[in-house]
């Protein structure tokens, strides 16, 4: 009798071990160790220690400053109106517990998930921390919303976060190539692209003007209005070329202003701001302690007016005398922090 031979066992295939792929891989998510900090841990340290913001993270900017402005307590109800990463919500939560409630709103869809995960991860629940996908001129919808009369604590940190500037396909970059967008919400609005394309030489003249101060808007305006410019690094280019005869450093800098005076616009951030502004005395309870940083000399404007102007009508028992800017040491070992600018504000008592 012939013994039946049992089938192969079918061969299962080997798994090459995912690697970091090198010095100079083609994909941004592949590029940087740091942007999987609990394998690479020493390249993230070596990264802050050059005085850079690790890729894919952020670093939040005058942590102890604000702090001091802000005087969180336990059973404080705070809002922070830019979530991002997370940084400033993190210190605020440890320190209105027990008791207190952090309201985290960012419009961004793609970070806001991964901050409510990581604040998650570190043990706050929805009953200390409250994550909103909303623009933060909805502030009183959001608080009305969840059930709260005011707010104790409003953070607003108004620039654009690491995350969004380091990855090339959200097309804030002015140095990585990507597509020319710059929204924060990629779901709402038109790109960047779009409103070049359309927009006259006169309305962009004013709009680089109003929105970055830019020396040569008018020259500027005349090479870009009308355009078809698809990605960041032919927008770059195309002003670099409108100004021939400007030295190198300083045609750098007329790239920088162009990238943020158009996302400001996309974004409609001024208007997004005097909303807020405008909504803080009916948002905020009584004794409440307001905190706001700026990177651009128009939204400090707007802060430092609407302050002042808290002040002399009663609605605020104090204000900053002046701003308050990051320390030289923060500012050499986070470069990033070099134009922020501080403001606070707290309400009146009675």
């Amino acid at each position: 009798m012939t013994e039946a031979i049992p089938p192969e066992t079918p061969a299962v295939p080997h798994k090459r071990r995912k690697r970091y792929s090198g010095k100079n891989p083609r994909r941004f998510e592949e590029k940087y160790k740091e942007r999987d900090p609990r394998r690479y841990a020493d390249t993230v340290a070596k990264v802050i220690a050059s005085g850079k913001t690790p890729a894919g993270t952020h670093r939040p900017i005058m942590v102890v400053e604000i702090l001091e402005a802000l005087a969180p307590e336990p059973g404080d109800i705070a809002v922070d109106c830019t979530l991002g990463h997370g940084g400033h919500s993190q210190e605020i939560i440890a320190r209105i517990r027990p008791g207190g409630v952090l309201l985290g709103l960012d419009a961004d869809p793609i970070e806001l998930p991964k901050t409510e995960a990581r604040l998650r991860a570190l043990g706050f629940g929805t009953g200390t921390f409250i994550a909103k996908r909303s623009n933060f001129a909805g502030i009183a919808q959001v608080l009305a919303a969840h059930g709260f009369a005011g707010a104790d604590i409003v953070l607003a940190d108004l620039g654009v976060s690491s995350m969004q500037i380091d990855d090339p396909a959200r097309g804030f970059s002015v140095k990585l190539d990507g597509p020319l967008d710059m929204r924060m919400n990629s779901l709402r609005g038109q790109p960047a692209s779009a409103l070049l394309e359309k927009i006259s030489a006169a309305a962009l003249a004013a709009l680089l003007d109003e929105n970055a101060d830019e020396p040569y808007a008018s020259t500027l305006a005349a090479a870009l209005a009308g355009e078809k410019f698809r990605r960041t690094t032919e927008l770059a280019a195309a002003i670099r070329a409108a100004l021939p005869t400007v030295k190198t450093d300083a045609a750098t800098l007329s790239v920088r202003r162009v990238f943020q005076a158009l996302r400001i616009a996309v974004n409609d951030e001024f208007s997004a701001l005097d909303t807020l502004l405008r909504q803080l005395p009916a948002c905020t309870n009584p004794g409440a302690r307001i905190a706001i940083l700026t990177f651009h000399s128009g939204e400090d404007r707007r802060v430092k007016k609407s302050f002042d102007a808290g002040l002399r009508a009663g609605i605020y028992s104090a204000v900053s005398d002046g701003v308050i800017r990051a320390r030289a040491a923060e500012q050499h070992s986070n470069p990033r922090s070099a134009p922020a600018k501080l403001r606070w504000a707290r309400r009146a008592k009675n």
